[in-house]
């Protein structure tokens, strides 16, 4: 299974690839993009089955990647993993086809709550 962290933060990758280890997804393929354009690309190329999006990026932000997607008919499973949520953005991402949703800070155990029902 392909995994692709999109944030614009090295750090908050290097976090969510730690803890998709730590809560035992470290034998997928985990792959990363600094932000929704690179990350559109890599969609593009690689397929994944999981992407795992910063909503707030330079360039390209999360939701307008899914939005693009979206329009495409062509979205993996999507989870936001964001500091923030209004009743608004979780709509507008829920009705662009977004799959899960991660609130940071975050630990292993509520990231394989969210999303381990599409890796196990």
């Amino acid at each position: 299974m392909k995994i692709l962290i999109v944030d614009d933060n090295r750090a908050v990758r290097r976090v969510v690839h730690w803890a998709l280890k730590r809560a035992g997804y470290g034998v997928h393929d985990i792959d990363e993009a600094e932000d929704g354009s690179v990350g559109l690309a890599k969609i593009e190329t690689t397929k994944p089955d999981l992407v795992l999006c910063d909503w707030n990026m330079p360039r390209m932000s999360g939701i307008e990647l899914l939005e693009i997607l979206h329009a495409r008919d062509a979205v993996p499973h999507f989870a936001f993993v964001t500091s923030a949520w209004t009743a608004q953005m979780r709509d507008r991402a829920t009705g662009a086809g977004a799959t899960a949703f991660v609130t940071k800070p975050f630990t292993s155990d509520s990231l394989q709550a969210a999303i381990g029902h599409f890796l196990d």
